[in-house]
């Protein structure tokens, strides 16, 4: 009983099995019975037991939404997709680089809603945005010199293979 990890759950196949219990309870089954039958808990009949004492069965209907709420509505993401897209400098960070503490300041400064900087990756995933990693490369690059150095000194100190010799033979190859 139960879920394996990773398997999503069929909701109306779980309303039909809660029905299918409560049938069977009010025919008079014993909830272990109604347990076996149905293949689920006995803890799970003595729940449904209650709720159809005390809502009938409409109490037993699927839930229209599962899980936590969410902390933030489609207006706030909306608000911190904003804030992404004017950079971390609006907020007063010296580079332009979003790390997951910014974002979750950002988080907190749009929607008064306080997120620790590990779960932030989830806001931005929810709204398409990806994990990239900047190219460091050093101000005073000069472009050309490395293309030159690529095209002619490199070549030339790169290790060259050596001349082959002749076919190895194998003392453990079958004759």
């Amino acid at each position: 009983m139960g879920n394996p990890a990773g398997v999503r759950r069929d909701f109306q196949k779980l309303e039909d099995r809660r029905l299918q219990g409560a049938g069977l309870l009010r025919r008079g089954v014993h909830p272990a019975e109604v347990a076996r039958q149905v293949g689920v808990h006995r803890q799970s009949v003595s729940r449904w037991e209650r709720q159809l004492q005390q809502g009938g069965v409409r109490a037993l209907k699927k839930a229209s939404h599962v899980g936590r709420r969410a902390r933030l509505c489609p207006e706030d993401l909306q608000r911190i997709e904003r804030g992404l897209k004017c950079g971390p400098q609006a907020l007063g960070y010296e580079t332009s680089l979003w790390t997951s503490w910014r974002v979750a300041h950002l988080i907190e400064q749009e929607c008064r809603v306080k997120y620790h900087p590990s779960q932030a990756w989830r806001i931005l995933r929810q709204l398409g945005w990806s994990c990239q990693r900047p190219v460091g490369r050093a101000l005073e690059r000069d472009e050309d010199k490395i293309r030159r150095w690529k095209q002619e000194r490199w070549p030339e100190s790169k290790k060259k293979p050596r001349k082959k010799a002749g076919p190895s033979f194998s003392s453990t190859k079958a004759d």
